[in-house]
C-alpha cells in the first residue's frame, strides 16, 4: 500500500479547543491515522479513552468528524457538569481533549462547554481577573488556609507544575480556569 502525501486542506475547526495546534494537542506528523488509515500531515497526541490504545495514531479530522468516537468507542475528555447532549457529544467525542497531570475535566459556563486556551501560570493569569476569581474559588473549598492558597496561586507554571487550564466561556467571554498537580 503507497502511503497516503499530507494533505493540503485546512484542520478542522474545534469550536471547543480553538487552537489545538497551539496547545500541543495536534502535531506535525506523516503518522498514519488508525482510523481512515491516511497520513494527513497532523495527528491528535491528548488523551483518548478507549479500550485500544490509540495514542498518537488519530488525526484531527477523524476527531472532528466523529469517526475515531463511533469506531473506537472513544472519549476525549470529561464534563463532569450537566449540559446539553448534543454538546456533551460535541465535546467529548469531537473535540481534541488536554493532557493534565490528573483526570482532565471541561469547564461549563452559561450552560455549554467553554473553550478550552491552554495552560497557564501565574504570570498568564494576570490578563485573566474572572479566571483567578474561579481559582479561587475552587481552593477556597478545599482544606487551605487563605495565605497557603495564595502560595498555589503564585507557584502556578505554564510548562511544570502546579499549572492552571484556562478556558473562555463561549457565550459570555468570561474566563475561568483549574488547576491541578501530581
Amino acid at each position: 500500500m503507497i502511503p497516503s502525501l499530507p494533505v493540503t486542506e485546512p484542520l478542522p475547526v474545534f469550536p471547543y479547543h480553538p487552537d489545538p495546534v497551539g496547545t500541543g494537542a495536534i502535531i506535525q506528523s506523516d503518522a498514519e491515522c488508525s482510523c481512515c488509515s491516511r497520513a494527513r500531515g497532523y495527528i491528535y497526541t491528548g488523551p483518548v479513552y478507549a479500550v485500544e490504545n490509540l495514542s498518537g495514531r488519530l488525526c484531527p479530522w477523524c476527531i472532528a468528524d466523529g469517526s475515531a468516537a463511533e469506531r473506537f468507542e472513544a472519549l476525549f475528555t470529561d464534563v463532569l457538569d450537566d449540559i446539553p447532549v448534543d454538546r456533551l457529544f460535541a465535546i467529548t467525542q469531537r473535540t481534541p481533549g488536554f493532557s493534565g497531570w490528573q483526570q482532565e475535566r471541561w469547564l461549563v459556563h452559561c450552560g455549554d462547554g467553554a473553550a478550552f486556551l491552554g495552560t497557564v501560570g501565574a504570570a498568564e493569569l494576570t490578563d485573566h481577573p474572572e479566571a483567578w476569581a474561579s481559582l479561587r474559588e475552587e481552593l477556597g473549598h478545599g482544606p487551605w488556609s487563605l495565605s497557603q492558597a495564595e502560595q498555589y496561586l503564585k507557584a502556578l507554571t505554564k510548562s511544570g507544575q502546579p499549572t492552571a487550564y484556562l478556558f473562555r466561556c463561549r457565550a459570555c467571554g468570561s474566563h475561568l480556569a483549574y488547576s491541578d498537580a501530581t
